[in-house]
């Protein structure tokens, strides 16, 4: 009855949230301004909980829409809330072309993370910032980093796979630089990318070429929680913390995938069309399994680089070592995941070859029967068979072969029959 009236609820809640959403998109500027109040007020008044529903039933454009209105303090819990495809889609971000947005700033307030707006070299200059994200930014941009904050930073563009001992060194000024793969995992594309930090003084740069949920996620949960972070390094070792916790979800989806996979391949026979399907979709997951070992792993060693330098404080290692006990517990999942996927493909290319067995079979037993008759054609086509036949008119002592050859083939494939049946017998009487 509870679960009823919760739903009912949310139904109620859902129409009256459609309903300002209509109007908020057909009426004038002021009165949409309006309705975005009135929108804003339902979003405060209800829990987490049914605005995840809400969002779940909400087309793309109102969805974003309504969740620009939600509280920050509440985005968090509803991301836990929501379907996955939901999530991703809330959490990614399409790189937006206007120039204050390809350069994030942020400082602390009142303990929180605050994103300072910066259209100008202007704006950056007067920043004193603990977060400085440029996402894909333009040369004008690193341009005005680099020389406000000193500090040299690569080209997003040209940032590719380094060789281990270059991806994480400290300058003799002090400066610590790390290049750190992210998963990025959407229902299009499943891939790693690049990321470059830097630490300089109090400062965290992080430079790439693409949007992350990763880097959402952590946003939001520094600005909704007070104390969340206290300084870059803080930034820092949570975006590692939170690459982690993605790549967890991802590896359930995974298995989520390959349990619907086994599905398939324990149920029922498989042709052949049917099995290259499944093929292909067991080597996706195992790519994608395979960049969630491959992200995991080089997470640790800029963890382990981290922890050797020597300049983090004590809760800063006990974080470490916690995200580290994360990664171990994931190099489990990441290893069973692979023995399944080579088990599921074993399985799938045995079913294959039973069904060539099977061609195979068949051809065997049409051969064998048609032996005797080809022997028999033959002897029907000499001389020696007209000679033996010659009181009889040919089209009954022919017609009498053919019966005769007919009533061969017909043996033939009985006694094939039954002696395969004698053999399964056997097989399933030994097997027991």
């Amino acid at each position: 009855m509870l679960h009823k009236n919760n739903h009912t609820n949310i139904q109620d809640n859902l129409s009256q949230v459609k309903s300002l959403l209509a109007r908020h998109q057909l009426l004038e500027t002021l009165v949409q301004k309006q309705n975005r109040v009135e929108l804003q007020k339902v979003m405060d008044q209800l829990d987490p909980g049914p605005i995840a529903r809400i969002l779940e039933e909400l087309s793309t454009e109102e969805r974003q829409i309504v969740w620009q209105l939600v509280s920050d303090t509440k985005k968090e819990e509803i991301l836990l809330e929501t379907e996955d495809s939901v999530r991703v889609e809330l959490l990614f971000e399409v790189t937006p072309q206007i120039q204050s947005t390809k350069i994030r700033v942020f400082d602390l307030f009142e303990g929180r993370l605050r994103q300072i707006p910066i259209e100008t070299r202007e704006d950056l200059a007067q920043a004193r910032p603990i977060w400085v994200d440029l996402v894909n930014p333009e040369d004008e941009q690193l341009v005005w980093a680099s020389e406000i904050f000193g500090v040299e930073l690569p080209d997003p563009r040209e940032l590719t796979d380094l060789e281990a001992s270059a991806r994480f060194y400290v300058e003799d000024n002090g400066e610590v630089h790390l290049h750190s793969d992210f998963l990025l995992d959407r229902g299009d594309e499943s891939r790693n990318v690049m990321v470059a930090f830097i630490l300089n003084g109090g400062t965290l740069f992080s430079i790439r070429n693409g949007e992350l949920p990763v880097f959402r996620l952590q946003r939001l949960r520094a600005r909704a929680q007070s104390g969340y972070v206290s300084e870059a390094k803080d930034v820092l070792l949570d975006l590692y913390a939170a690459d982690v916790e993605y790549s967890a979800n991802a590896l359930e989806d995974v298995y989520s995938e390959l349990e619907a996979v086994g599905k398939q391949v324990y149920g029922t026979d498989m042709t052949d069309e049917e099995s290259a399907k499944i093929l292909a979709s067991i080597a996706e997951e195992e790519d994608l399994n395979g960049r969630i070992r491959r992200n995991v792993r080089d997470t640790r060693r800029a963890l382990s680089f981290l922890m050797r330098s020597k300049f983090l404080t004590e809760t800063q290692h006990e974080d470490v070592r916690e995200i580290l006990r994360d990664i171990e517990s994931l190099d489990g999942h990441t290893a069973f995941l692979f023995n399944k996927i080579n088990f599921l493909m074993d399985a799938v290319v045995g079913f294959v070859n039973i069904n060539q067995n099977k061609v195979i079979k068949q051809l065997t037993i049409i051969s064998i029967i048609f032996m005797p008759l080809n022997f028999l054609a033959g002897v029907g086509g000499m001389s020696e068979y007209s000679m033996m036949t010659q009181g009889i008119p040919w089209p009954v002592s022919y017609s009498i072969f053919t019966l005769g050859m007919v009533l061969v083939g017909w043996i033939t494939f009985v006694c094939l029959r039954f002696f395969g049946n004698r053999n399964v017998k056997r097989g399933t009487a030994s097997h027991r």
